[in-house]
């Protein structure tokens, strides 16, 4: 009987190479898998809370993130705003520099 582990009587045979291909194949998988996933940097709603803001924000960021939450209100949102825009020399209420 010629089964894929006798070929022709001498060992194995060519397909033994095709082994390490398909658990390359495999670990290749599970890393893109787990880069897309779990990897990513903590997205979803689970964690938009516990992760921390980027070094880089800006006052104006920070303070429209303030009012679009609720934290402050509409006249809190203007005054702050024109206190940022005399120390910072921003120009325009709409955000243009």
């Amino acid at each position: 009987m010629n089964t894929l582990a006798n070929w022709d009587g001498g060992g194995p045979g060519p397909w033994i190479l095709f082994f390490p291909l398909i658990w390359a194949a495999v670990v290749v998988g599970v890393v893109t898998l787990l880069r897309r996933t779990v990897w990513r940097g903590r997205r979803g709603p689970w964690s938009a809370a516990a992760a921390p803001r980027p070094a880089g924000d800006s006052p104006f960021a920070v303070l429209g993130r303030r009012f679009a939450s609720g934290e402050i209100d509409e006249d809190e949102y203007w005054r702050r705003l024109s206190v940022l825009d005399e120390q910072f020399g921003r120009t325009g209420k709409g955000g243009a520099a």
